[in-house]
C-alpha cells in the first residue's frame, strides 16, 4: 500500500446561466469600415462655423511645396563618391512654368495672415495679453522645429565622426535645414500681427515699394557687394505682402469678386511683364547657376506672382468649400450615416494634414534624403535618386514619390506630437 490517499475530485462550480437577453457580439470592422468611421468622426467634430476653404488652401500650399521640392531638388552622386545638389531646372529651362504651380508659398502666407489676424482679434476680445498670445502661437512652431534641429544635429555629428566627405555633409545639411528659413520668416510675421491687424493694406503697399526699390538698387549698383546684403530685407518684405492681404481678408475685405479678379490679372500681368521685359527669370524658385533667383530673396516678380496667387485663392474659396462639405442628412436620428461621402473623405485628409502641417513641412526633405542615402549605404544607385537630372530622371523621380510619402508618414508619426497634434487621436480612437 502507499501513503497517497486517492480522493474523488472536487466538483467545479459552474457560473449561473444568464437569464437576461444576450448582447450581440460586435462584428470586427474591416479596414475600409474603419476609414469610413474616422472620416465621419472628423467631419462631425468640425465646427459648423469653420471655413473649410481656409484649411483646403493651406493643405494645397503644403502639398505644392512638398511636391515642388521633391521634383526640383536633386542629389547627384559624383565620381569621387560624394553627393552634391542639383536640379532639373538647371538642365531643362523649359520646365520653368511648372514652378508657377509648385511654388505656392504666397498662399501659405495669405492663409497665415488671415488666421493670425483672427486669432489676435479673438485674443484681444478675451483680454489675453500680446505676450501670452505670441508665446502660444510661437510654441506651435518652436516645439517641432527644436526637435527637428536637434535630430539633424545628431546626424551631422555622426557624419563627421564617420569621416564623411565635406561636400556630402554640406549637401545634406543644406537640403535638410532649408525649411527652417521659412519658419523663421513666418515667426517674424506672427510677431508683427498687431501692426498688420491695424494697417494691413497700407503695410502691404509699403512692402511692395521696399521690394521694388531694392530690386532697382540691384540694377543701379550692380558692382557693389553691399547691395546683395541689403536685398536680404526682401525676405520679410516680400512675404509680408500676402500676409497683410490675409489680414485684410480677415477684416472683411475682398468680399467682391472683382477684387480677386483684379489681383489675379494685375499680378499675373505684372509678373509676365517683368519676365519678358524686366530681365527676371521665369522660374519662381532658385535655379543652380543662375545669376538671379526670384525666391532667395523674393523679387518684385515673385511679389507680383504672389498677388496673382492671392487672387486665384480668393476666387477658389467657394468651390473648395463645396468640395469638402457633405450635404447634411435629412433625418440623422432615424437614418444614421454609416458610410462617408467622398467630400467627407477629402475633408478628413485635409484636416489631418493641417494638424501636422509644420511637421510635414519640416521633415519632407528628410524623407527624400533618407530614401536617397539608404540605397547608397547598401551599395546601390538608382536613376531619379543619384543621377544627373534629365527628362528620364523626372519620370524616374515621379516613381520615387510614393516611397518619399511612406517615409514621410513614418517620420510624421514619430514626431507629430511635438506639434501638439494629439487631438486627432481622440477623434480617430473614439
Amino acid at each position: 500500500m502507499t501513503d497517497l490517499e486517492l480522493r474523488p475530485p472536487t466538483p467545479v462550480r459552474q457560473p449561473p446561466l444568464p437569464t437576461g437577453p444576450l448582447r450581440p457580439v460586435p462584428a470586427r470592422r474591416t479596414p475600409w469600415q474603419a476609414l469610413h468611421t474616422v472620416a465621419l468622426r472628423i467631419d462631425a467634430a468640425t465646427p459648423a462655423e469653420r471655413d473649410r476653404a481656409i484649411d483646403v488652401l493651406r493643405a494645397l500650399a503644403i502639398t505644392g511645396v512638398v511636391l515642388g521640392h521633391w521634383l526640383v531638388s536633386g542629389v547627384v552622386l559624383q565620381a569621387g563618391g560624394h553627393l552634391v545638389g542639383d536640379s532639373p531646372l538647371g538642365h531643362l529651362p523649359g520646365l520653368a512654368p511648372v514652378t508657377w504651380i509648385l511654388q505656392p508659398l504666397a498662399v501659405f502666407f495669405l492663409v497665415g495672415g488671415r488666421v493670425g489676424a483672427r486669432s489676435y482679434q479673438a485674443a484681444r476680445a478675451r483680454g489675453t495679453a500680446y505676450r501670452t498670445w505670441l508665446a502660444q502661437r510661437l510654441a506651435r512652431l518652436l516645439r517641432p522645429a527644436t526637435a527637428f534641429a536637434l535630430t539633424w544635429g545628431l546626424v551631422w555629428l555622426g557624419l563627421v565622426l564617420a569621416g564623411t566627405a565635406h561636400e556630402t555633409i554640406h549637401t545634406l545639411m543644406w537640403l535638410a535645414y532649408s525649411p527652417l528659413w521659412f519658419l523663421g520668416v513666418y515667426a517674424l510675421l506672427i510677431a508683427a500681427t498687431p501692426l498688420v491687424y491695424r494697417a494691413g493694406a497700407r503695410i502691404a503697399v509699403a512692402a511692395c515699394l521696399v521690394v521694388a526699390a531694392l530690386d532697382a538698387s540691384r540694377l543701379l549698383f550692380a558692382d557693389s557687394g553691399w547691395i546683395d546684403t541689403l536685398r536680404l530685407l526682401n525676405i520679410p518684405a516680400g512675404w509680408l505682402v500676402p500676409y497683410c492681404l490675409g489680414a485684410v481678408w480677415a477684416a472683411g475685405g475682398f468680399t467682391r469678386r472683382r477684387s480677386a479678379v483684379a489681383l489675379l490679372l494685375g499680378g499675373g500681368g505684372a509678373m509676365a511683364a517683368l519676365i519678358l521685359w524686366g530681365g527676371y527669370p521665369a522660374s519662381m524658385v532658385g535655379v543652380p547657376g543662375s545669376t538671379l533667383s526670384n525666391l532667395s530673396p523674393p523679387t518684385l516678380a515673385a511679389v507680383a506672382f504672389g498677388l496673382a496667387q492671392t487672387g486665384a485663392a480668393l476666387l477658389l474659396r467657394a468651390p473648395l468649400r463645396r468640395t469638402v462639405t457633405a450635404p447634411a442628412p435629412t433625418d440623422p436620428a432615424t437614418t444614421p450615416q454609416e458610410r462617408a461621402t467622398p467630400a467627407q473623405f477629402l475633408w478628413a485628409a485635409v484636416a489631418l494634414l493641417n494638424l501636422s502641417a509644420v511637421t510635414v513641412f519640416l521633415w519632407h526633405q528628410t524623407a527624400m534624403l533618407t530614401t536617397t542615402v539608404v540605397p547608397l549605404g547598401l551599395g546601390h544607385t538608382f536613376r531619379g535618386l543619384h543621377t544627373s537630372p534629365d527628362l528620364g530622371w523626372i519620370a524616374a523621380r515621379c516613381g520615387w514619390i510614393p516611397v518619399f510619402v511612406v517615409v514621410l508618414v513614418v517620420l510624421g508619426t514619430a514626431f507629430r506630437d511635438r506639434e501638439g497634434a494629439r487631438g486627432n487621436r481622440a477623434i480617430i480612437n473614439q
